[in-house]
């Protein structure tokens, strides 16, 4: 189906936005191309932005914008006179800032608008690896390709347009700095988009509805223009070719019918007639299966988006929609906390609120991470982590109130930043804020840190006995980046199980909350077909296997378009399409239902891998793949293939290869059991007492060196080191608390006062301790250090830390 220009400003898909604001024909052949027009930011005919001198921009000053100020009816605006020589097509670039971070310079943007003479505002939606690799300007200015325009001979007034907020360092504001821009006409017409699917869709549509393709160009031509087209599936089999003609009057853009499909995914290679293969402009496209995935509790299955970030407001609507179609249940997300409470109890999430309700309108449930802590809350000692963790309980509470998310998550691979913070210091916090969450009205899940690999800093944090305050138990897994052909999946689930196993929390949900491979790409391209089909079998590979290793859900990374230092992760193309992971996501979340796992199958050929689970439909699914193409039978079985079409059986056998096919009898119905757990958090007294170890700077642990450090890791003491013990106390009553140090290893501790301290409800006191290191302590060896508590006689959880003499 195609696009109005009414729906397709409202999809933020730039080329077709534009065509609904160009007023005149093509640049006449055979005439000679005229010098760019470049105007300066601050020499807007009409704007409500203010101008800033700086010597380095390109005339002495700048357009500036930065305010928490809502803007006025018509927006933060800068309109601006253009005199073209003569009409056509203009490419748009300009000195600015980019609405997303790039390698160069963090500093960010609100997304921009246009409108070009008479015409309606479009957002400039480029997904983010567009505005990524954009080149360096000067500060935090980059060079922005902002697309094409096609004006009319004469005057034009082009103007730029901000309504949307963006995420700052301190706050949430409305943002933009723009030194100067550049028009350069383009030669004639071109045909630049390539879709399919419905109105306001990223190229997707269930099989059975009617579906066209959509061809679009950057400008109208001035006689018939003729584009040629072929569609070919994910196996490369062509599926659909034609012609379509595009009449002068007739728009920019024109719809070419498509037989009914198979669910799968599909590649388009559009160029205009008489041009050659290598000037093809490439789509994606996926028809879905017509049974979508399960939906509620019993979905097992998550994608990362941090939509903030990645995906543009235009476009939340129809991404969300696409991540529900995809069969994602659940998406993992989460709002800066600097700027979601820019000083102390002033709190400002409206921004974040209003992108939640978003995706919970489309009935996906947010899993929440918190991020490092505002800079007012840290010290040098503390980052990334609050000096005072009562900071990170009220904002946590405040966080899981009024049922924005589903679930929260108490940070993002701890043990592998570039801080010194150690598993005892990451433990108390976590502590805090679960007992935030846990006092909040209808709370959402409390889910552990996801963590990068098992190691130090985890076997630390859980000897501080954390389980107890979450619901969830969590962790990342990635194969070797280095395997670009085909990546294992890795033995972190198997890890993870162990590890749980052994401190008796093997009950406790395990949740995968980033699994991905790492595929390297060159500036400017997607992946490449062979990638894309890597990337969609181990999709396939990785959510079986991590869920047969005992995992409760698997969330991928990511679901937007997402290019970071030479790696691609997202599930969908620089043009918001679909790839074939996406549609193999779609054929895995609809085939397995509620994918109760059974076991391994047995009896298989050398070489072939299979797993069977429940759908909850009254189905066996059994997952099958092999290195080596390898025939076997399937007799009275349905068979799919991984993007979810259905496959001929002939002779009751099928071709079991490195794709992986899905193989669905029928059985007798079995109980139901949903993955999710119910809040069973109720915790005592005690367990609202955290201790914390606080050490000066000059004793911090070493850097975990992005969790490559290896031991010593403790806190670096000298022969005698003053410390402190902070005992908090998240009650609504005073309490008194007895605390005691149990060294080991030949060290000893004094208290300094008294260990029996009162603590007032939700404050904090503080004792204490000399730390001393007996003669025959050796230098830079990890020795445990530690804190437990009575209250009423009761045991507090306690605070476990590692020590080392430095």
């Amino acid at each position: 189906m195609g696009l109005n220009r009414r729906t397709a400003m409202q999809a933020g898909l730039l080329t077709t936005a534009m065509s609904a604001l160009r007023l005149n024909s093509a640049h006449p052949q055979g005439t000679s191309t005229p010098p760019p027009i470049t105007v300066q930011g601050e020499a807007a005919v009409r704007t409500n932005i203010p101008v800033v001198r700086d010597r380095r921009a390109s005339g002495g000053s700048y357009l500036a914008l930065t305010t928490k100020k809502k803007p006025p009816k018509e927006g933060w605006y800068a309109a601006y006179a253009i005199r073209a020589p003569e009409a056509g097509v203009y490419a748009l670039t300009a000195v600015a800032t980019s609405p997303v971070e790039t390698p160069h310079t963090e500093a960010t943007a609100s997304y921009l608008q246009l409108a070009l003479n008479e015409g309606g505002f479009a957002e400039v939606a480029r997904s983010q690896p567009y505005w990524y690799e954009s080149e360096p300007a000067w500060g935090g200015l980059s060079v922005l390709d902002l697309g094409e325009l096609e004006l009319r001979r004469g005057e034009n007034t082009l103007t730029f347009r901000v309504t949307e907020p963006t995420v700052l360092e301190t706050g949430t504001a409305y943002a933009l700095a723009l030194d100067r821009f550049t028009l350069r006409r383009r030669e004639g017409v071109e045909l630049r988009e390539v879709r399919a699917g419905g109105d306001g869709t990223l190229s997707t549509y269930r099989y059975g509805e009617p579906a066209s393709l959509t061809l679009g160009l950057n400008g109208r031509p001035d006689r018939p223009y003729r584009v040629r087209y072929t569609v070919v599936d994910y196996f490369g089999e062509r599926v659909a070719e034609g012609y379509a003609t595009i009449e002068p009057g007739d728009g920019t853009a024109v719809k070419a019918p498509l037989p009914q499909l198979p669910p799968g995914n599909y590649r388009v290679a559009a160029s205009a007639a008489d041009a050659s293969d290598a000037e093809a402009v490439v789509g994606h496209f996926a028809c879905l299966s017509a049974l979508p995935a399960t939906s509620g509790d019993a979905n097992r299955f998550g994608v990362n988006v941090w939509a903030t970030s990645l995906v543009p407001p235009s476009r939340l609507d129809a991404f969300a929609a696409a991540m529900r179609d995809m069969g994602a249940g659940w998406i993992r997300d989460g709002q800066a906390w600097p700027a979601a409470e820019p000083s102390p109890g002033a709190y400002d999430t409206e921004h974040h609120d209003q992108v939640t309700r978003a995706l919970r309108k489309h009935g996906l449930s947010p899993l929440e991470v918190m991020s490092p802590a505002p800079e007012w809350a840290m010290t040098a000692a503390s980052l990334p982590l609050p000096a005072d963790l009562r900071h990170a309980y009220r904002y946590a509470r405040r966080l899981a109130s009024g049922g924005r998310p589903a679930a929260v998550q108490l940070s993002n691979e701890p043990d592998v930043d570039v801080t010194s913070s150690t598993g005892d210091a990451h433990a108390a916090f976590v502590k805090a804020a679960a007992l935030g969450i846990a006092d909040a009205p209808d709370r959402p899940l409390v889910v552990l840190p996801g963590i990068a690999q098992a190691g130090h800093f985890q076997e630390l944090m859980l000897a501080n006995d954390v389980v107890r305050y979450a619901d969830v138990w969590a962790f990342h897994g990635y194969p070797d980046p280095a395997e670009q052909d085909e990546p294992a999946f890795p033995g972190a689930a198997e890890e993870q199980r162990e590890l749980a196993g052994r401190l008796g929390a093997g009950e406790v949900p395990r949740w995968m909350t980033e699994c991905g491979a790492f595929f390297g790409v060159r500036p400017g391209i997607d992946l490449t077909p062979a990638q894309q089909a890597v990337q969609a079998r181990y999709l396939v590979r990785s959510m079986v296997e991590g869920l047969a290793a005992g995992n409760t859900r698997q969330f991928w990374f990511a679901g937007p378009p997402l290019h970071d230092d030479g790696v691609y992760f997202g599930l969908l193309s620089r043009e918001f399409q679909p790839l074939p992971a996406y549609s193999a996501c779609a054929a895995l979340t609809s085939l397995l239902g509620e994918a109760h796992f059974v076991g391994p199958v047995n009896g298989l050929p050398t070489g072939v891998v299979g797993f069977e689970f429940d759908s909850g439909r009254g189905e066996s699914v059994r997952v099958l793949w092999a290195a080596k193409p390898v025939r076997i039978p399937v007799p009275g079985a349905t068979v799919h293939d991984i993007m979810g079409r259905q496959m001929a059986t002939a002779s009751a056998e099928v071709t079991v290869s490195r794709d992986p096919v899905y193989v669905v009898t029928a059985t007798a119905a079995r109980p139901k059991a949903h993955p999710t757990p119910p809040h069973r958090l109720s915790l005592s007294p005690a367990e609202h007492i955290v201790l914390s170890q606080r050490y000066p700077a000059r004793n911090a642990a070493p850097n975990k060196d992005n969790g490559d450090a290896e031991p010593p890791l403790g806190y670096r003491l000298s022969r005698r080191t003053r410390m402190s013990l902070d005992v908090y106390n998240f009650t609504s009553i005073s309490r008194t608390v007895t605390v005691k140090a149990r060294p080991a290893g030949g060290w000893s501790a004094r208290a300094e006062g008294p260990t029996q301290v009162e603590v007032p409800p939700q404050g904090r006191m503080t004792v204490d301790f000399t730390i001393t290191a007996g003669s025959g302590v050796q230098r830079r060896t990890d020795h445990r250090l530690q804190f437990t508590a009575t209250l009423d006689g009761d045991e507090v959880p306690p605070s476990v830390s590692l020590v080392q003499l430095k």
